[in-house]
């Protein structure tokens, strides 16, 4: 069985980079793009997903540690030049106007000062549960939007920053993407992992067991705003652009809505929720136009792709009330008796 498993997991890596080669060569702009934004939002959704989904918080700060980490990635590329003509309002501060560094060492510190901000904001919030939780880490990510806004010596306020070096390929936001499942992966497994989730199940009994619970929710929120930084980063040097505006609580929506529709609490029921809903919302921006089937012409209604996901959602959730994965993951296993299932003679015996 572990032969089999070997040779399996191989044949789906050798696929993936067979895919990836073939969409870096071969595929449009557009395609292309869409298949970037799949791996920085399967980043996303496990960022929050360590939060929500293992730990069992309810936080909806992710589009601010997104915001950070977004616009340190940007300010740290982008070019002396490019930074002289986008800061017309009012000049750049020093030493920001004068450094230019590599995209990857930019992210990496992007996602460290998103940790360190989450660190700060930890301090106070980690201390209410449930609903108060959730509104306290929302304000706070307003609080940064709004600040971004306000400062035009370091973000260039509403105008927002343009001209940011497309650096990073296919191949470093997938790679960046499979590190980052490796990571969460390895954290859940280990002891820190098991805690986290004992938090989730029962905070008493989880305290009572000598879990430092204040200590493991701290940790987790500082490390999903690192990855949620990082996918800031990826973000902003995907669209060469980023506005405040674009950090907003729908931003943060989107990202809960992969982690609800895959399952809070499952690494693979991410993985296939981000890559749905990324797809799903650009392709089926076709039902917001006019269709012609030859016998009849449905009207273009904007706005129908989204009462379509909306539904999907809802049958979703009335009939898979955990996600789709709900805590499980995906295995081999799982999919072989899935597919090789014997339909049951009469009397349910089976053939």
């Amino acid at each position: 069985m572990k032969r089999r498993n070997l040779i399996l997991n191989g044949s789906l890596v050798l696929f993936i980079l067979i895919f990836l080669f073939s969409a870096d060569n071969f595929f449009d702009d557009y395609p292309l793009r869409l298949i970037n934004l799949c791996a920085i939002y399967i980043i996303l959704g496990l960022s929050m997903n360590l939060v929500n989904g293992f730990t069992g918080l309810f936080s909806l700060g992710q589009a601010g540690f997104m915001a950070v980490g977004a616009y340190t990635t940007a300010l740290l590329t982008m070019s002396k030049a490019t930074k002289e003509a986008t800061f017309f309002m009012a000049p750049l501060i020093w030493p920001l106007n004068s450094i230019e560094i590599p995209f990857y060492f930019a992210l990496i510190i992007g996602g460290i000062l998103a940790a360190f901000v989450a660190f700060l904001i930890g301090a106070p919030v980690l201390r209410l549960k449930g609903d108060y939780l959730g509104i306290a880490t929302l304000g706070f990510a307003e609080i940064i939007r709004i600040v971004i806004v306000n400062t035009q010596t370091v973000t260039n306020g509403a105008l927002g920053l343009k001209g940011i070096p497309n650096d990073a390929n296919i191949w470093w936001n997938f790679g960046i993407a499979a590190l980052t499942v490796a990571a969460i992966v390895s954290l859940i497994n280990s002891s820190f992992g098991r805690a986290l989730k004992a938090i989730r199940e029962d905070e008493i009994a989880a305290e009572s067991m000598g879990i430092n619970l204040f200590k493991h929710k701290t940790l987790s929120f500082i490390l999903g705003a690192f990855f949620a930084g990082i996918g800031g980063g990826l973000l902003a040097i995907l669209q060469g652009t980023i506005a405040p505006d674009m950090f907003n609580f729908i931003l943060t929506f989107n990202i809960l809505l992969i982690i609800v529709l895959g399952g809070m609490g499952s690494v693979s029921g991410t993985i296939i929720s981000a890559v749905a809903i990324t797809l799903g919302t650009e392709y089926l921006a076709v039902i917001d136009k006019p269709i012609d089937f030859g016998f009849f012409e449905t009207p273009g209604i904007p706005g129908m792709r989204m009462v379509v996901i909306s539904a999907i959602l809802m049958a979703v959730v009335l009939f898979y009330r955990h996600g789709l994965m709900g805590t499980k993951e995906l295995n081999w296993d799982m999919l072989i008796q899935k597919f090789s299932r014997r339909p049951l003679k009469k009397g349910g015996i089976e053939s």
